[in-house]
């Protein structure tokens, strides 16, 4: 599994639908630099049953990464008719009716490649046939970028295991918390708790009062 942090976030151009059901062709995460923190996640499948319970999730905590000038994108290895088709159907049918945030369409794997959380591998056979071994979808990555296009944090998760949403928007304010004061975040720091000076007198400091 590659490590992205510290480094530019792969670039793609792909289909996607945005707003709940509009089509873009050329959807990238580049019309955010310089302006928005993102929060790029993948999930499996469309039509499955822990990946709309994750969408809606976020969903539910949009506004409050978009107070923090962050976007949510999500992106799978299904169509874009696919998306927009489970795009319809209702939250109690297992649908995800209601997500506008977009959802990006790798439907040739090549965007789960590069960020590295893509399941199974693809090889040529004896006969020179392409061949898969396992399903070729998405791990449940999560990549925070900042608005230089850098990999600040990640984490992936396996098919069964949904995220926690409370836990990326605690990474976005530490993010913005170190952006914006210098300081690092300690051990299950929050938004209501201090920050830490790289020096052995702030860390001293820091210890004596916690």
């Amino acid at each position: 599994m590659a490590v992205l942090v510290g480094k530019k976030a792969p670039k793609f151009t792909a289909q996607a639908v945005v707003d709940g059901g509009k089509f873009v062709e050329e959807f990238s995460l580049d019309q955010y630099l310089g302006k928005k923190h993102v929060v790029f996640f993948f999930y499996p499948k469309d039509f499955t049953f822990v990946c709309p319970t994750e969408l809606h999730a976020f969903q539910e905590k949009l506004g409050e990464f978009e107070k923090r000038g962050t976007v949510v994108v999500a992106c799978s290895t299904d169509t874009e008719q696919s998306h927009w088709g489970w795009l319809q159907v209702g939250k109690n049918e297992g649908g995800i009716k209601g997500v506008t945030y977009p959802i990006v369409a790798d439907t040739n794997k090549t965007i789960s490649k590069n960020y590295d959380v893509l399941t199974g591998d693809f090889f040529y056979d004896e006969d020179d046939q392409l061949q898969a071994d396992g399903e070729l979808i998405a791990y449940r990555g999560l990549f925070l970028i900042d608005k230089d296009g850098i990999v600040r944090h990640q984490v992936v998760n396996d098919l069964p295991l949904g995220r926690n949403v409370d836990e990326a928007l605690r990474m976005v304010d530490a993010l913005q918390f170190n952006e914006e004061n210098g300081e690092a975040c300690p051990a299950n720091w929050n938004s209501d708790k201090d920050g830490l000076q790289a020096t052995h007198e702030g860390v001293a400091d820091y210890l004596s009062s916690h």
